[in-house]
């Protein structure tokens, strides 16, 4: 059996935490850790029945958290601007962003919305418009940013020729490379509040392997049945065997979002075997994250794509 792994987490009364794809899996634990430690909780969610059921059920172990659900679809510009448009204008506060929400895998080529590669438009560059429409927000209150990328981004490499895989995708690394691309655009935001005086504090985790959705049947995604992958990781998180429970792969980004030497710019992620599962820590950032230029370049890259720049 698996043990519980916890970590401690300060006082969060009185501060707001926005968690993407906070509706089930990974992001439901980090979203109901954060509640238990006192926080407001803002939920975006594609499916509103999915976000009631999640909100019951962190209200079942925290009574009386508050979590305020909102509608939101990554794969869409419009909905991302939508969002962040009426958060501006309440002048909500955000003092923690945690950018988890991601698909991953699709057997065949999908398109967002807006024409993006699906695991691009909805992993890197929905994140991308999100983090810079609420930058104001962020900046006011000095935010922490958290990117949840994945172990997948420690292979492969960005796709700059293709950035939209019209030609030959594979889908495996094509999730590779929107992995790699957002952790770039975390170390950018990092490099970019430093030499601003932004006030963010922007670093990056993984969760390690874990039994989620993210490799189950999703018809949506062309996915009829699980994969066997999904039903191994499962088995052996059943069984305490090097991987991790969702409970446990939701503290790498809990730690990484409110430990006070939790530093911008640093990887974060289970100190377990091969990082697969266990308890927290600091990690060596992936080579495929360590150019600044690249970082800069995929910014650039995702303001093109986009049309999403800095707030004047």
């Amino acid at each position: 059996m698996p043990r519980t792994i916890d970590i401690p987490v300060p006082d969060l009364s009185g501060r707001t935490a926005l968690i993407t794809g906070a509706s089930d899996g990974v992001g439901l634990e980090i979203a109901a850790r954060l509640a238990r430690a006192g926080a407001d909780i803002l939920m975006p969610v594609r499916n509103r029945q999915k976000g009631e059921s999640a909100r019951a059920l962190i209200r079942e172990r925290t009574p009386g958290a508050d979590i305020r659900l909102l509608p939101l679809d990554l794969s869409s510009l419009e909905s991302v601007t939508a969002l962040t448009e009426s958060l501006r204008s309440g002048g909500t506060p955000i003092h923690m962003l945690i950018a988890n929400a991601g698909v991953m895998t699709p057997p065949t080529r999908q398109l967002t919305a807006d024409g993006f590669e699906l695991q691009l438009g909805t992993n890197h560059l929905g994140h991308f418009a999100l983090v810079l429409g609420l930058l104001p927000l962020l900046r006011a209150s000095g935010a922490h940013v958290t990117s949840q990328v994945s172990v997948a981004a420690d292979q492969g490499a960005v796709n700059w020729d293709d950035p939209n895989w019209e030609h030959d995708y594979d889908p495996m690394k094509a999730y590779s490379s929107s992995k790699i691309a957002f952790g770039l655009f975390a170390r950018e935001l990092q490099r970019r509040s430093d030499a601003a005086g932004w006030g963010i504090r922007s670093n990056l985790s993984h969760p390690g392997i874990t039994p989620t959705n993210l490799l189950s049947a999703q018809p949506e995604l062309g996915r009829p049945d699980d994969t066997a992958a999904v039903r191994v990781i499962r088995a052996m998180s059943r069984l305490g065997l090097f991987v991790g429970t969702p409970q446990s792969a939701a503290l790498s980004a809990v730690f990484a979002a409110t430990a006070p030497d939790a530093q911008g710019g640093r990887l974060y992620g289970p100190k377990g075997f091969r990082h697969l599962g266990g308890p927290p820590a600091e990690q060596p950032l992936y080579s495929r994250l360590r150019s600044e230029e690249d970082a800069r370049r995929v910014w650039r890259l995702s303001e093109e794509l986009t049309g999403v720049r800095v707030p004047a």
